[in-house]
């Protein structure tokens, strides 16, 4: 699988040819990351919530790949209203070949920028044969992390929020990280967008490296394989 960052929680996952965008917010980056989402090739969009910082570029998508399937709880779906959704709930997932996307709750809030409720808050674990990836999505740190390595065994990477104020800190990711979650690999993401989540980005590679965790602050438009 590929990961490419493209800002706050907006990644393109890559699988078996397949694009998966996740919490579409790739145009308050753009002219760092290159990333064009009329050139792109979009298969499934999957939103974690309703927030403006995560659904801002939603219609957008769906203007230039009308094909593409909305991955969400049935609130988030229903808001967008595209004849091609996937509507899933905790407990839930969804299925892309030999990829299982299961939802997993997240503590948060969520609600559209006109005041829509959105549904509750969630997170995504991506499985697919030998590989498990925890895409936490906005969130502070909640027991239930504890049970993901139990529920779907080990998790290979964690994709975590540190950029405090709205979510968890670097501190408290890495403790999420090691103590919780069980993982060896953490990408960070939800950090320095906005003058509230700026971030001291030696101070958290040095509270991952404590804990003996293999961090990664990427860049716009950064990849990753896994």
């Amino acid at each position: 699988m590929k990961i490419q960052y493209l800002g706050q929680n907006c990644f393109l996952f890559t699988y078996n040819g397949k694009n998966i965008l996740t919490d579409p917010f790739y145009n308050f980056g753009k002219e760092e990351s290159g990333f064009d989402i009329s050139a792109q090739n979009i298969d499934y969009v999957l939103i974690t919530h309703a927030h403006g910082d995560h659904t801002a570029d939603v219609k957008e998508v769906l203007q230039h790949h009308p094909e593409a399937a909305v991955i969400g709880q049935p609130e988030i779906c229903g808001y967008f209203a595209h004849p091609n959704s996937i509507d899933i709930n905790f407990g839930g997932s969804a299925k892309i070949d030999d990829l299982k996307i299961s939802m997993v709750p997240a503590s948060h809030t969520s609600s559209f920028p006109d005041g829509t409720y959105g549904g509750e808050p969630c997170g995504y674990i991506f499985r697919f044969p030998g590989k498990n990836i925890y895409f936490a999505g906005d969130t502070g740190v909640i027991a239930d992390m504890a049970l993901f390595p139990q529920l779907f065994g080990n998790i290979d990477l964690a994709v975590l929020p540190i950029g405090a104020h709205y979510t968890m800190c670097a501190r408290t990711a890495s403790f999420a990280a090691a103590e919780l979650l069980k993982t060896k690999k953490v990408i960070g993401c939800h950090f320095d967008t906005f003058p509230p989540i700026k971030i001291n980005h030696e101070e958290a590679k040095e509270l991952f490296a404590e804990r003996n965790i293999d961090f990664a602050l990427p860049q716009l438009g950064e990849e990753f394989e896994i």
